[in-house]
């Protein structure tokens, strides 16, 4: 007997298998989390347990080894319970007791970590904490990370790679390769007076505006600009040419920080970053440094500002520049609609027309 098949073509039908598998992969996702979240909860009493009755120094050297031999023996088919996992349970306890001192902490786990601690201690996977308690040099970099894990569902992999690129010393400046190609002291106030996105809320523009647009809006209101730059900045020129062996180029702006002693070239660009706009806001760097820069001045540092960014893809841009870059945002609060064609198209004007010398002949 043939099957009928018909129904899976009804479009209810296939809305509702959408539907469903969606459910299906949430549920799935939560019980992951919920399985998770008991797994962490019962490392944390067991690295707990460890430092608070003092079990390893009381036990001896070959505690962790004997305690893993003895779990294992009744819980054989699971992973966590080997000698080296063991003390990082240890750890794990050890690098947030601080806080729950802090927090004044009471008996149980639930107590101790308070509401928002809790939120986002117990979501991420156990691995990415290993990652985090033996790289992080504080609580506040161990918290910043279980945090931006969270946000942006990284793997491990682009845990370790944004711990290494220093992600939590740059974030909320702007990203930036200061650390690499300045003097200490400088690169740390560089750092300050740079932001990650810069509040035009002066600037009125179209939402189709181009590059130019917002050059010159920024033009109109220079002071405005500077204020929002921060202080000690100084305007050198808009559209400054270089002439370099007969060939002419020109940077978007110009200015020079009295704080730094340094000039900084603003490349303005209205569309998401991409790697090779470092590669000419470098030649405009090295250009100023060639063309302009006097003995007493500090090395120029260049800054991209862009509409938007992935902070992952800058990042990497950045650490192989040996100019001082920095790519920063910008947020605009008065956008007008773009203005709609009011005069009717060409072709339905001819269409009236031949309507009108067609009813006059009759």
């Amino acid at each position: 007997m043939k099957k009928d098949l018909s129904f899976q073509k009804n479009k209810e039908y296939r809305d509702w298998i959408v539907q469903l598998k969606k459910d299906i992969r949430a549920t799935q996702i939560k019980a992951s989390i919920a399985v998770n979240e008991e797994m962490l909860i019962l490392y944390w009493n067991i690295g707990k347990d460890i430092c608070n009755k003092r079990l390893d120094a009381k036990y001896g050297s070959h505690f962790f080894e004997n305690l893993s031999r003895d779990l294992r023996s009744d819980f054989p088919d699971s992973e966590g319970f080997s000698e080296t996992n063991l003390k990082y349970m240890k750890r794990f306890y050890l690098f947030y007791s601080e806080k729950l001192h802090q927090l004044g902490a009471e008996s149980g786990i639930r107590h101790q970590l308070g509401d928002e601690l809790e939120k986002i201690l117990f979501i991420i996977p156990w691995r990415h904490h290993v990652e985090i308690f033996t790289r992080a040099k504080s609580l506040e970099e161990a918290l910043f990370f279980i945090e931006k894990t969270k946000e942006n569902g990284w793997g491990r992999g682009m845990l370790v790679n944004m711990m290494k690129t220093k992600f939590f010393e740059t974030h909320g400046n702007t990203v930036n390769n200061f650390t690499l190609t300045m003097p200490k002291n400088d690169s740390e106030y560089a750092k300050q007076i740079l932001k990650d996105t810069y509040k035009l809320d002066f600037v009125s523009l179209r939402e189709d505006y181009e590059e130019k647009d917002l050059h010159k809006a920024l033009e109109t209101n220079l002071t405005k600009f500077l204020l929002e730059l921060g202080k000690g900045f100084a305007f050198v020129g808009s559209h400054v040419p270089f002439v370099v062996n007969g060939d002419e180029y020109e940077c978007d702006l110009l200015f020079y920080n009295l704080k730094l002693r340094c000039y900084i070239v603003v490349e303005l660009k209205v569309v998401k970053f991409q790697p090779e706009f470092v590669s000419k806001l470098n030649f405009y760097c090295s250009a100023v440094d060639h063309l302009i820069k006097e003995d007493i001045d500090k090395e120029t540092i260049g800054l991209l500002i862009c509409s938007e960014k992935n902070d992952v893809v800058a990042q990497w841009t950045v650490e192989k520049s040996r100019e001082p870059v920095g790519i920063s945002t910008y947020e605009l609060a008065n956008i007008i609609p773009a203005a709609k064609n009011i005069l009717p198209e060409t072709s339905t004007i001819e269409k009236s027309l031949s309507k009108k010398s067609k009813s006059r002949k009759k």
